[in-house]
């Protein structure tokens, strides 16, 4: 069967809605094991995704439970805000903060993880203001208010903490990316709290010149403060969240270094050292790739990469990953046989496709 562009936006508008539970949340694979939660990242993602093809009721769902989560566990991100004013500097104490994913009634997940992570806390409150900018609903972020508060004091205390990047590994590191989230997200509800506008400008201004300052090698991106490496994941801190301009020489850089480094054919790999199911290519990176070649003009290899993504569809959707070219072949068949086949569907591939497809106007 011959994958159209066409017909796997509408499959992945209804594998999104499919995989959406009766709580708003987004399962972030319904058939990986690890997966079956929800993470405020990659539902912030795909809830964007679903306002730019037009479908509100489903973004909104999302944030009602977005915001469920955080009322939730208030009380202990007020105790994780205490404990970090009162003891400056690192705390290495993974599980006094809030986790990165949750069961679709927002409850933490036992076993461990690498659960300290803020770029899902920042994110949701860069995707909150989208889906307010692309549906008109600004009465949400009255409502949401108290949860938007909780998460910028939660911000503000421990953006400096060393926490997981968005691929749950390297939990002693500040990360770029992740601080281009939190820049995002403050940045983004700076006017919808006019009484905490100047606190919130303040606080993102600091950010930016702290990835600036810290977060940059020769002409380009780190993957990590103390890791000199390039990763995919860079391109966040120009697009969407706006740290860096698009035409910025340090997010040109980077994507000259990704082009070298981690694009194998039309598909975009993680980081070089990179082992996980051997490393492969991954179709949501090869997507934000192409979101940002038609940003700056180079729209032909923007449809290559949508037309690479489309032939990487599966039965049962895209997969997180593919293995036409391994970084570590080595690796591969360790991970299958402790964790069964790579995760498919990935409704954060399905999201980022859908965004590709929006940016290049076929949706």
């Amino acid at each position: 069967m011959v994958v159209t562009k066409e017909s796997l936006i509408a499959k992945s508008i209804q594998l999104i809605r499919q995989n959406q539970s009766k709580t708003g949340a987004y399962l972030a694979s319904p058939g990986f094991a690890n997966y079956r939660y929800a993470w405020l990242r990659d539902g912030a993602f795909t809830a964007y995704a679903m306002n730019r093809v037009s479908q509100h009721e489903s973004a909104r769902r999302f944030y009602q439970w977005c915001d469920g989560v955080i009322q939730k566990h208030a009380g202990k991100a007020h105790h994780a805000i205490a404990y970090v004013r009162q003891h400056e500097g690192e705390v290495h104490w993974n599980d006094l903060f809030l986790h990165t994913r949750y069961t679709v009634e927002g409850d933490e997940v036992a076993g461990e993880w690498g659960s300290f992570q803020l770029d899902g806390y920042g994110t949701w409150l860069w995707g909150l203001a989208e889906h307010v900018r692309m549906s008109g609903e600004r009465e949400w972020i009255q409502a949401f208010a108290p949860s938007i508060e909780l998460t910028l004091d939660y911000l503000a205390a421990c953006w400096r903490l060393p926490n997981f990047d968005c691929w749950e590994e390297a939990g002693d590191k500040l990360h770029p990316a992740t601080l281009a989230a939190l820049y995002a997200g403050i940045k983004a509800m700076e006017p919808h709290v006019p009484q905490r506008a100047d606190e919130c400008a303040s606080l993102a201004a600091e950010i930016r010149q702290f990835v600036r300052e810290k977060g940059v090698l020769g002409n380009r991106f780190v993957k990590s403060l103390g890791n000199p490496a390039v990763d995919a994941s860079s391109l966040w801190i120009g697009l969407p969240f706006g740290l860096v301009c698009i035409d910025d020489p340090l997010l040109a850089g980077t994507v000259a270094q990704i082009e070298r480094e981690l694009l194998t054919g039309n598909g975009v790999h993680r980081y070089a050292a990179d082992t996980y199911y051997g490393g492969g290519q991954w179709p949501l990176l090869t997507a934000w790739l192409g979101w940002y070649y038609v940003q700056v003009g180079r729209r032909k290899e923007a449809e290559e990469l949508l037309v690479w993504i489309a032939t990487k569809d599966q039965p049962a959707g895209l997969p997180e990953q593919v293995q036409e070219h391994l970084l570590a072949p080595e690796d591969y068949h360790r991970w299958l046989e402790s964790e069964g086949p790579p995760a498919v569907p990935l409704l954060w591939s399905h999201a980022m496709f859908l965004v590709l497809a929006d940016e290049l106007g076929f949706v």
